[in-house]
């Protein structure tokens, strides 16, 4: 049966409604484990997607310029050539649908409601590299090479880059203007984008980059982006190799010679040279500054007017070009990509200074126990305990027997002042308690020793008195040195210690 212009436009509306209902549906679950919520998060994406091309597609149907939707709905009013004819439309219309019928007799009604169903059901497939680890860490050992071996970067651990690599500003401007300085921010961008967009497909990127750049051109041209503020500009007399060309990367005029003119043109005049001549003579002119400072360059090669480089400050000063333009933007959309990743980049420098002091066969243990541990949760969390007397959980993770909670007294609770009164569900924690650090610490401060004469003893005071009791008692049978410490003199006679020194002050010893 063919579907008509209406019919396109009730279904699309249908699709939408549909598919506004599974997200609501899908996101009042909320998901046990991280690879579940990217599962969840790029489900609920491609049917906003399909949301998107539904309803593009309805607007073009309503702005209807062929005409078509107008041509449809007056056939189904009976407007024809030859006038208006509701009944012949009708009768048509019927025809039509009988005709459908009778050479698809077999043909049965689907429920739509089984097929979107199944979306709920959808794993979708992302790829993460094993360093990533379902996007709970950063892979950036690439851009880390590259760091390491450019020259803007240094000779860092991996596990100290991960903490300098969000921070641009701090790298001097000359060594921004490279063109490999250049090429690497805009890896490192486009792998931040590409990590954020499958850990975050629900985030509006081009919402956040547009206020990004709305930021940051007020701030260029107020001089105010960080790393770039005009007050904040190098010594004007800077070498020749970090001018708007890198001659670093040139080692021969022929190679230079392929920047163009109008580079060269710019670098000539950044340095106070001559802008003149063929494509090869002004390669050869910007060449010479690779190995030769301006100091020492023949007067012949600079620009009529100029005075020499000393003289010629203001046509030494690196002015902000498209290029350094260009790469400040690319700065703030990387800083602005790290404050969302925040918690993923602190995740990495843990999982990274963890990982230096396990071997290759504990990594991978760790790794199998933590999916072992996701599928286990997840597992538990479908099944719900039934506990409603509120009973304590066993070892099992199950709620103990009811005469086992009776015959031990679990419902009963205990406090102890001694251990700021802290509170014991059941005799047997009650009892076993007294030997417990928090109570063996409330009576070291109390200056009464643990003994099992304080057993049951709860109150401070009551702890008290019976210390002071102790004590009294004790004095009876104090031990007295004068009658009972003993001292043998040289014939091996024994002797108290009043009786020794009796003895020893009259000589007879």
């Amino acid at each position: 049966m063919s579907s008509t212009l209406l019919e396109v436009t009730r279904a699309s509306h249908e699709e939408v409604e549909r598919l506004e209902r599974l997200i609501v549906k899908d996101l009042q679950n909320e998901p046990p484990t991280n690879k579940d919520r990217l599962h969840q998060s790029h489900r609920v994406r491609n049917m906003i997607e399909q949301i998107t091309s539904s309803t593009n597609k309805l607007i073009e149907i309503y702005e209807d310029k062929d005409g078509a939707r107008k041509d449809e709905i007056a056939a189904l009013g009976g407007q024809t050539a030859t006038g208006t004819n509701v009944f012949s439309a009708f009768y048509d219309r019927l025809k039509e649908i009988r005709e459908y019928h009778r050479r698809h007799p077999a043909a049965r009604v689907l429920d739509a409601n089984d097929e979107y169903e199944q979306l709920l059901k959808e794993e979708p497939q992302i790829e993460f590299s094993g360093e990533e680890a379902v996007g709970r860490y950063l892979d950036l050992h690439e851009l880390f090479n590259d760091y390491i071996n450019s020259k803007f970067g240094e000779k860092i651990e991996y596990s100290a880059y991960l903490n300098v690599f969000s921070q641009p500003e701090k790298i001097s401007r000359k060594l921004k203007l490279t063109r490999q300085y250049q090429e690497y921010m805009q890896k490192l961008l486009e792998y931040l984008i590409y990590f954020f967009e499958r850990t975050e497909p629900l985030q509006d990127l081009d919402r956040i980059f547009s206020k990004v750049i709305t930021e940051f051109e007020e701030q260029w041209t107020n001089g105010k982006v960080e790393g770039w503020e005009n007050e904040g500009q190098e010594n004007v007399n800077i070498p020749a190799e970090h001018s708007a060309i890198d001659l670093d990367y040139y080692t021969t005029v022929e190679e230079l010679v392929e920047v163009g003119p109008e580079r060269l043109k710019e670098a000539l005049a950044a340095l106070g040279l001559k802008t003149g001549g063929t494509l090869q003579q002004r390669a050869e002119r910007l060449y010479l500054t690779k190995h030769t400072p301006l100091e020492k360059l023949d007067r012949k090669h600079f620009a009529k007017g100029s005075h020499g480089p000393q003289q010629n400050g203001n046509a030494l000063t690196p002015q902000p070009s498209a290029d350094a333009k260009e790469i400040a933007l690319i700065e703030a959309k990387v800083k602005r990509l790290c404050d969302l990743l925040q918690e993923i980049i602190v995740r990495t420098k843990e999982n990274v200074e963890k990982k230096q002091a396990l071997t290759y066969e504990e990594m991978e243990a760790e790794r199998d126990e933590e999916d072992v541990q996701a599928e286990s949760e997840s597992d538990d969390d479908e099944q719900q305990i039934y506990n409603p007397l509120k009973l304590p959980m066993g070892w099992d993770g199950k709620p103990i027997p009811y005469w086992l909670y009776k015959l031990h007294g679990l419902g009963q609770e205990f406090k102890c002042e001694i251990c700021g009164n802290h509170s014991y569900w059941g005799r047997r924690a009650y009892e076993r308690h007294f030997k417990e650090w928090r109570h063996q610490h409330g009576m070291r401060c109390l200056g009464i020793p643990n003994t099992k004469n304080f057993n049951e003893i709860t109150s401070i005071e009551e702890a008290k008195q019976l210390w002071e009791r102790i004590q009294e008692r004790q004095g009876l049978n104090k031990w007295r040195p004068d009658l009972e410490e003993e001292y043998e003199d040289q014939e091996g006679n024994i002797y108290n210690k009043k009786t020794y020194s009796d003895l020893q002050r009259q000589g007879l010893i």
